[in-house]
């Protein structure tokens, strides 16, 4: 799990440096593709951790 997430961080390091590079060629609709699949890893990255309810056990 730790792999994942470190290639998820990875990646979003690599579409914000994508997304910088696009808007200052101009290019801005490459630019907004880029910062959509940032904020997609990112979404990935923060649902790969445990989750609320499979820490906490039922009483039963």
């Amino acid at each position: 799990m730790a792999d994942r997430r470190a290639h998820l961080k990875d990646a979003i390091q690599a579409h914000e440096a994508q997304a910088q590079q696009s808007a200052q060629q101009g290019d801005l609709a490459g630019a907004a593709r880029s910062i959509l699949a940032a904020l997609d890893a990112e979404r990935r990255m923060a649902g790969s951790g445990p989750q609320v309810l499979q820490v906490i056990k039922p009483r039963g």
